[in-house]
């Protein structure tokens, strides 16, 4: 029977890993990407704050692991080598994945006192945010969730600004730097009240008609206003009769008698259903536009906000 010693001596530890075994030193990788995204060692060296003979260090212990050379140096600065451009691609990766496990990380510490902010468009915030919280705070119900009612304009600002962690947002333009998840379709249809003239149309309006038309209209930076304008752009070139902050108030001008309206058939199937708003079909196609979920960071969610936006995908979770 082997005796402790010879036993321990058989063990392998960190210090005789060999070092093809041996797992990637992450800062040593940052510093590479840096070395080739700013084109020198030095320029690498000081966006990560670090000491040009560290850096130099660390770029050679790489090369020694990688038994090849990765950067072609010149008085001009430092190129990746073919092999170097394959490692970098390789590299990029892994630190991605870093940075989501970091991201997974920081969203998992002190599950009882999670907290999620997120920012909600006004037709997401009335017809289908309350179903989706009862269902989150069934699986999470010790999670914290503080809600702002906003615009899409102003939710994708507190994306970018960082004071959200999650969006949902109706308006077709997403900018660049804003990771989306589209969750459905939702559809616009023209509304009016029971003793417009278009109330009996049987036959489709002409979209150059609809477009044509003083509507009542949401605020400036509204998804249902930037949706339509975008599926029919004409109609911004014609002034509102109305501008409204908000569903409700539009629909109640509408049954008022002060014009037409385009709305999420979310918004008005309860009115339509009891006879105070009427439909008007539209001529050869359906106003259609897409709910998304937004935010900023790592490419994948993780943590609370993807419990949300799973719920959020799940067609029995819907609010339909």
């Amino acid at each position: 029977m082997p005796d402790a010693r010879s036993t321990s001596q058989a063990l392998p530890t960190s210090q005789t890993l060999p070092t093809s075994q041996a797992l990637p030193n992450l800062q040593a990788l940052s510093l590479f990407l840096a070395v080739v995204d700013e084109g020198g060692l030095g320029a690498g060296a000081r966006r990560l704050g670090m000491h040009q003979p560290n850096a130099s260090r660390l770029i050679a212990r790489l090369e020694a692991e990688a038994g090849t050379a990765l950067l072609d140096r010149d008085p001009r600065g430092s190129r990746p080598t073919s092999a170097g451009l394959l490692y970098a691609a390789h590299a990029r990766e892994l630190l991605d994945a870093a940075e989501e496990f970091s991201a997974w990380l920081r969203h998992s510490r002190d599950e009882d006192a999670r907290e999620l902010r997120v920012g909600v468009s006004m037709t997401i915030a009335e017809h289908l945010m309350p179903a989706w919280l009862t269902e989150l705070r069934r699986r999470s119900p010790r999670l914290r969730v503080d809600l702002e009612v906003l615009n899409s304009t102003q939710v994708l600002a507190g994306i970018h600004d960082g004071r959200l962690q999650l969006g949902f947002v109706e308006t077709p333009h997403v900018p660049r730097g804003v990771n989306a998840k589209t969750l459905r379709e939702d559809e616009l249809v023209v509304v009016v009240a029971p003793g417009h003239r278009w109330a009996d149309r049987t036959d489709g309006l002409d979209p150059e008609e609809l477009a044509a038309t003083a509507l009542v209209v949401r605020e400036g930076g509204s998804g249902t206003r930037d949706a339509f304008e975008e599926l029919l752009p004409a109609a911004a070139r014609t002034p509102p009769v109305q501008e409204l902050g908000s569903n409700a108030a539009v629909r109640i001008a509408v049954a008022s008698g002060a014009g037409p309206a385009v709305l999420s058939m979310l918004a008005v199937r309860s009115a339509l259903e009891a006879g105070q708003l009427c439909r008007v079909p539209v001529a050869g196609t359906r106003l259609c536009r897409v709910l998304t979920a937004v935010w900023g960071g790592p490419r994948r969610l993780s943590g609370s906000a993807a419990e949300l936006v799973a719920v959020a995908s799940n067609p029995a979770d819907a609010g339909r």
